[in-house]
């Protein structure tokens, strides 16, 4: 008989029309758990997650009130972390486990003192929880160095692939960029118009942006930015595509550029290798782990299969993409490690594995090397 295990997520963490990587990770997890044979039961509950209203959190509570005692509960990190004292009051009942996908406080635009209680929620419903998973090793440590969590109680579950064909791309590989994010402050999509902006006008290039607009104040500055740079014949703001669109997107791109702020994983850094695409991202948080090495067929180095760029630096922008539009030995190159990262990207069973190994109670898979801290004082 089939295991059951409550998933407890936001409300519409299926919905087409508002995708973000950690509703892809929420649902290719449950699936994936499915085939493993766990009977998964889908908690959505509605709210201003993570600051959720009372009756947002009258919910929460009201939901977990209706799983049998003793159960196993994977609740979405943006709805537990918030609310320490709703987590602490069933982790007698339930095992729970909380799935980090980006520390809260690490939100780009919070307010100070928001950001200090996030931080402080987060520390608390952690620590009350049976273990966490992290979708990234970066992630990890924060939760490690900066909450004082246990290094075995904190499971690294990056997200995986589906493999894909090669991406056709352009006639010579150069002139079509592909940015899949949310059009949102973080993403930093504003500092690669600035970028593109400053290019040679003789550059042939375009660049498509597909993602959602959650925020409809960043998406009208975008455009705005767009149409001061006559660029709206070169710059395409798609929105949220469905997979198939998605899908002939990538096989439209020679490059995936990635310029945000900040990011746990990068769930298209890895997307886009799956079909052997280079990636230019910013340098900060997992990109690195996503963005992995690789070796040139005959060669022993392990390269990137792309660049890491600062992200507040619209110069280094400017000048790495003029590099690869210039010059063809640099994007043959990096095409043939992109392809070759391809064979070691991480695959969606081996996610699921260790997210089972935290609901069933083991210690993590050692991702680590540093002494356990010491517990700190939660007060």
């Amino acid at each position: 008989m089939p295991t059951p295990m409550y998933f407890v997520v936001p409300a519409g963490f299926d919905d087409p029309g508002r995708p973000s990587g950690g509703n892809r990770y929420d649902l290719e997890l449950a699936r994936e758990l499915d085939e493993l044979g766990w009977a998964v039961h889908m908690k959505p509950v509605a709210g201003s997650w993570p600051r959720p209203a009372d009756e947002d959190r009258r919910e929460l509570d009201r939901i977990l009130e209706t799983i049998p005692e003793q159960s196993m509960v994977l609740l979405d990190g943006l709805v537990a972390c918030g609310v320490p004292d709703i987590v602490a009051a069933h982790c007698g009942r339930q095992r729970l486990v909380v799935l980090v996908h980006l520390p809260l406080a690490a939100e780009t635009g919070l307010e100070a003192q928001v950001a200090r209680d996030l931080d402080h929620a987060e520390r608390h419903a952690l620590h009350r929880a049976s273990a966490s998973v992290a979708t990234s090793r970066w992630t990890a440590q924060q939760l490690t160095d900066h909450h004082g969590l246990p290094g075995t109680r904190v499971h690294v579950a990056v997200p995986g692939v589906h493999l894909a064909r090669l991406a056709p791309g352009s006639f010579q590989g150069g002139r079509h960029l592909l940015a899949v994010a949310s059009v949102t402050p973080r993403k930093g999509l504003d500092r690669l118009v600035e970028a593109l902006a400053q290019l040679p006008s003789d550059l042939p290039w375009q660049l498509k942006i597909a993602g959602a607009q959650p925020d409809p104040a960043y998406a009208a500055l975008l455009h705005g930015m767009i149409a001061e740079a006559e660029l709206d014949e070169r710059i395409s703001i798609l929105g949220p595509l469905t997979v198939p669109d998605l899908d002939a997107v990538y096989s439209w791109a020679d490059l995936l550029v990635m310029p945000s702020d900040k990011e746990p994983w990068g769930m298209a850094v890895t997307e886009a290798l799956a079909r052997g695409i280079p990636v230019y991202a910013s340098d900060v948080g997992g990109v690195p782990e996503a963005l992995g090495h690789a070796a040139f067929p005959g060669e022993t180095v392990l390269e990137r299969p792309g660049r890491l760029l600062p992200p507040d630096s619209i110069v280094a922008w400017e000048q790495a993409l003029e590099e690869w539009m210039c010059t063809l030995r640099l994007r043959d190159r990096l095409r043939t490690l992109a392809e070759q990262r391809q064979r070691t990207l991480p695959t969606w069973r081996s996610t699921a594995l260790e997210v089972e190994m935290a609901l069933r109670g083991f210690p993590s898979t050692p991702w680590h090397t540093d002494q356990e801290p010491e517990e700190p004082s939660l007060v």
